[in-house]
């Protein structure tokens, strides 16, 4: 007796969508990065709020015996509301593909095929919505809209609130190390500072051609995780293939989350066969947005050329 589309979805559910999530992750330098680090789960609600500290206490200051101090509070946190963004692939078996692949282990194998191509599908779309513009609205909010020195980001207008706007340069049009240390200082205050930078093919080859062989440092941990790249002020300069051209990101990965709903963590719908179509077919469906709730701390560089 052949196996039924429930017994395939088991299956399915059991040994390829866990493979599926790895490689996803695995196929972005930074979506790798922030499943290690951030990516945190947060159910309810019709959005996600995120706090945000603005402001130091203005009640605070040096004092001396019975000096009357202050309990005057003043504004120090709001919050960032973000919507969530939903995205699916499906996995679609014909009847005609039954019986060309007749067989529980032909079936089975084709459909493994298929939950490949799904995984594919899912690791270019979400690689490409970490950098969305706020084009697609219905996308992941990505860092060229969220590392931005304009605009309004989670409901906050930038130019009302300068301290929500990011390191934006983009006047300087050749890549050079004064042009790069110079953004790296204006997103760093004391010990805090970027941690990994983010930039296209063509201007990590220019970088590395400016460096002489013995400052071609590596991040070993980066390396291990299968992405070339060298160091700058000893962070790793990674290439996405998914970043826009004339981009280069300097970001601070300990204010940036990728927040997902735990019920659409790339979850798996089951196979279902319509009553008026001979196909099958099941959904890998995910839901949830990147967060950035300091982006004073993040930098980009947008009209650079090597």
């Amino acid at each position: 007796m052949a196996l039924t589309y429930g017994e395939i979805s088991a299956t399915t559910q059991k040994y390829y969508v866990p493979k599926l999530i790895d490689q996803i992750f695995n196929s972005n330098s930074l979506l790798q990065r922030l499943r290690k680090k951030n990516y945190q789960s947060q159910e309810g609600g019709t959005s996600i709020m995120q706090p945000v500290l603005y402001a130091t206490t203005t009640a605070a200051g040096w004092y001396n015996g019975a000096d009357t101090l202050s309990t005057t509070a003043n504004d120090q946190i709001t919050a960032a509301e973000f919507t969530r963004a939903h995205v699916y692939a499906n996995v679609t078996v014909t009847h005609t593909d039954e019986l060309q692949n007749s067989g529980d282990a032909q079936i089975i194998e084709f459909v493994r095929s298929k939950v490949q191509a799904a995984e594919m599908t899912l690791s270019d779309t979400i690689g490409t919505a970490i950098f969305n513009l706020g084009v697609d609205s219905k996308a992941i909010i990505g860092l060229r809209l969220a590392v931005d020195s304009s605009g309004t980001y989670g409901g906050i207008s930038r130019s009302d609130y300068s301290w929500w706007a990011a390191q934006e340069d983009g006047s300087t049009t050749t890549l050079t190390l004064a042009a790069l240390q110079g953004l790296y200082g204006d997103c760093t205050v004391g010990n805090d500072k970027p941690s990994v930078e983010i930039t296209t093919q063509d201007l990590y080859d220019a970088y590395v051609n400016m460096l002489t062989p013995m400052q071609r440092f590596v991040d070993e941990e980066t390396a291990k995780g299968g992405f070339t790249n060298v160091l700058h002020n000893g962070l790793p300069v990674i290439v996405d293939s998914h970043c826009p051209a004339s981009h280069w990101f300097m970001l601070n990965e300990k204010y940036i989350k990728l927040m997902y709903h735990p019920r659409d963590n790339f979850r798996f719908s089951p196979f279902l066969k319509p009553v008026d179509q001979e196909v099958a077919t099941a959904k890998i469906l995910w839901a949830g947005q990147l967060v950035i709730s300091n982006p004073r701390m993040q930098g980009k560089f947008n009209a650079l050329t090597a």
